[in-house]
């Protein structure tokens, strides 16, 4: 059971499934403002592509009011959480040298001492 719970908090598992999440989401409002926008270009070419133009501005709010509501969901369902039991599980290192620093000051520091002997 440990190895799975270091599996989900210590890797970027969480922040990858967010990413696809918030991506897929983003993709949508993406789409719908660009059917509005060439839903406002004139059909004067005789093409059918820009001739969409109906209602479409509803369904990019409609896809901009699910974005927000679902980021929000994301991150008080699962952000929040996930950055709460990895504090608790897997606390920060104290401030202060890590440990491969100090040693490679010490020897810094020993090196000086026999040089000026």
């Amino acid at each position: 059971m440990s190895g799975f719970k270091n599996f989900i908090l210590r890797g970027s598992l969480v922040d990858l499934a967010v990413a696809v999440i918030i991506g897929t989401a983003f993709g949508a409002v993406v789409a719908r403002f660009t059917e509005w926008l060439t839903g406002l270009m004139p059909n004067g070419a005789g093409s059918e592509y820009f001739s969409t133009g109906e209602q479409t501005f509803g369904a990019f709010l409609n896809a901009v009011i699910s974005f927000v509501l679902l980021a929000a969901v994301v991150y008080f369902f699962v952000v929040l959480p996930y950055t709460k039991a990895k504090e608790r599980f897997f606390p920060n290192e104290p401030a202060g040298t890590p440990a491969d620093i100090a040693l490679l000051e010490e020897i810094r520091d020993l090196l000086k001492a026999s040089r000026s002997v």
